[in-house]
């Protein structure tokens, strides 16, 4: 073992500055709030529709199978489930867990990789959890953080160790299984490119050519099976519409219509440049550290192991990404480790090739600190520009009575990424962690509110409670099984005519209806209305609502309208 490598205690006693630090502020933001609508309100309507069915095999949504994903998160939430009951402390707890597990595999990434460069494997785990969107997504009760999880384990088998250079074909296999239990084939986009360039970065690879391939192609194969083993019982139970989906329309269909701009895929459909106009947001705060990007644009040939199995990972899959019409911020969620690893590599070469650039104060955190400290100006100034209307909106006025606060915070990080000397990329690294935990406390204090679907979910459980059925003008995404524990299917109504035959068969029904205006008559008729994100949900009574589509007076109702929250009087104001 090289002198510089890492012996393993000195490797988990690098684990207690950034674990703990980690797991504190992800947890007082997971726990600020409630589940998000609609990512964790899905995915938590999915698992208590499969946990209250007995539906272990298929997953299940508002009655019917639910193809869009594998069932491995739903069965690692029933088992905490089992342990502990239902309820929505454990998968959040869950999500804490995941992302645990990603720093410490991405430290052990990164001390495989450069072995001679410890600082690498110090570094990387601060990045990554520095990165603001990263920590705000890994807020939601979602996939892409355990697929996250299963993308470094499988490459981490790939990587040498100092007393073995073949990667761990069994537990690579092993890994990808898992990764397609999680989110399906999407994750061989993940880990596949590190394997199939592994010549280029891995001297084992380059050595044994035949080895590495005709070894990796069934560890592989291994891993659909573990895939097949689920979904092959699973489409013959879930029915042929389930099975074409699951087979034929879900990923293999979604990666071939998004390639051709397809119309399934409309409404994620972007240019194929959308993500270079993310990269910035995704990266931040290290795309606002001008010696980040002076590391990476020194680099030069040759490039030592770590840096080339990061290019071969990273740039494949960006592009194949960009190909693909169909996108969304989180899709390269597991990459965002590798970004890391490759900017940590790249500044640590810097410091030993060229260390004027590498300790020059001029490339170091001060336009952050700058912008921090601008931020903290307008906060504090905030009441004064809302009292004399220059600022008019209700965030406003709501932050108004946080501003001040939050406007100290920002200062103090802003002064913290002033100061210069030994541990910048450390600094950095706190400020945004805590800069990101303060916007969401913000957020929480502020605008929580208008995504909280609680009053609503709990007024239509105690309706299903009592037998009476639910509808929902449009498209429901699960967002009231949950919360309200809902046993019975939401009716969707969405052809002509839907409501009034619904309302006919179930006189005593419920409707929910999502507006973005609201009229005199949603402030009388119904039994609740509030805010949801810009919008309102309103929850009818199906008679009165069918009444009123119909041109009819409906019976004056028997109690006022519930306005949350808290009947605010704002919310009573008139259209």
């Amino acid at each position: 073992m090289p002198a510089s490598a890492y012996s393993r205690s000195e490797h988990f006693r690098a684990l207690w500055p950034w674990l703990p630090l980690w797991a504190l502020a992800a947890l007082l933001a997971i726990f600020s709030h409630g589940p998000m609508p609609l990512y964790s309100t899905r995915t938590l309507a999915v698992a208590w529709e499969m946990w209250q069915h007995g539906h272990w095999l298929v997953p299940h949504i508002n009655g019917e199978p639910y193809s869009e994903k594998a069932p491995l998160l739903f069965w690692l939430i029933h088992a905490g489930w089992f342990a502990f009951g239902v309820g929505d402390v454990w998968p959040r707890v869950l999500e804490v867990i995941f992302g645990g597990t990603q720093l410490v595999l991405v430290a052990e990434l990164a001390r495989r990789l450069f072995p001679d460069r410890p600082w690498v494997a110090k570094a990387t785990p601060w990045m990554l959890l520095a990165l603001g969107y990263a920590f705000l997504f890994g807020l939601q009760i979602m996939y892409d953080v355990l697929l996250a999880v299963w993308t470094l384990a499988a490459l981490l088998c790939l990587t040498p160790r100092h007393d073995r250079a073949e990667p761990r074909w069994l537990l690579f296999g092993v890994c990808v299984g898992l990764g397609l239990l999680t989110k399906g084939p999407v994750l061989l986009l993940h880990v596949v490119f590190p394997w199939l360039l592994g010549p280029l970065w891995n001297d084992w690879a380059r050595q044994h050519r035949a080895r590495w391939y005709s070894r990796g192609l069934p560890a592989l194969l291994l891993g659909a099976a573990m895939l097949l083993a689920w979904a092959l019982p699973a489409g013959f139970s879930g029915g042929d519409a389930y099975r074409h989906r699951l087979f034929f329309t879900q990923t293999a269909g979604r990666v071939v219509d998004g390639l051709q701009h397809a119309e399934p895929l409309q409404n994620h459909a972007q240019p194929f440049w959308w993500y270079v106009l993310w990269l910035p947001a995704l990266l931040f705060p290290f795309s606002g550290w001008p010696r980040a990007w002076v590391a990476l644009a020194a680099l030069r040939r040759p490039l030592e192991p770590g840096l080339r199995f990061a290019l071969c990972w990273l740039l494949p899959v960006f592009v194949t990404f960009s190909l693909i019409s169909g996108k969304q911020a989180y899709y390269p969620l597991p990459e965002f480790a590798g970004a890391m690893l490759l900017l940590a590599g790249a500044i640590a070469v810097l410091r030993e090739r060229r260390p004027a650039l590498a300790y020059n104060g001029w490339l170091g955190t001060w336009p952050l600190a700058v912008g921090g400290i601008v931020f903290a100006v307008f906060l504090f100034v905030l009441p004064n520009l809302v009292a004399s209307h220059r600022l008019n909106g209700e965030w406003f006025d709501d932050a108004t009575a946080y501003s001040r606060f939050f406007s100290v915070v920002f200062l103090l990080l802003g002064c913290l990424l002033l100061l210069r000397g030994r541990g910048e990329m450390r600094r950095l690294a706190v400020a945004g962690l805590v800069g990101v935990l303060a916007l969401n406390s913000l957020f929480t204090l502020t605008l929580w509110h208008k995504y909280d679907l609680a009053p609503a979910s709990q007024l239509l459980g105690a309706a299903d409670a009592q037998g009476r059925a639910i509808g929902f003008l449009g498209n429901y995404e699960g967002q009231f099984h949950f919360a309200g524990r809902i046993a019975h299917p939401i009716a969707e109504l969405r052809e002509a005519g839907a409501l009034q035959d619904f309302a006919r068969s179930h006189p005593d029904g419920l409707v929910v209806v999502h507006t973005s205006k609201l009229t005199p008559d949603d402030l009388r008729y119904p039994l609740l209305v509030q805010p949801f994100r810009s919008s309102w949900v309103v929850v009818w009574p199906a008679a009165a609502l069918a009444d009123l589509r119909a041109g009819h007076t409906p019976a004056e109702p028997t109690q006022p309208t519930r306005i949350y929250p808290d009947d605010d009087w704002r919310y009573r104001r008139q259209p």
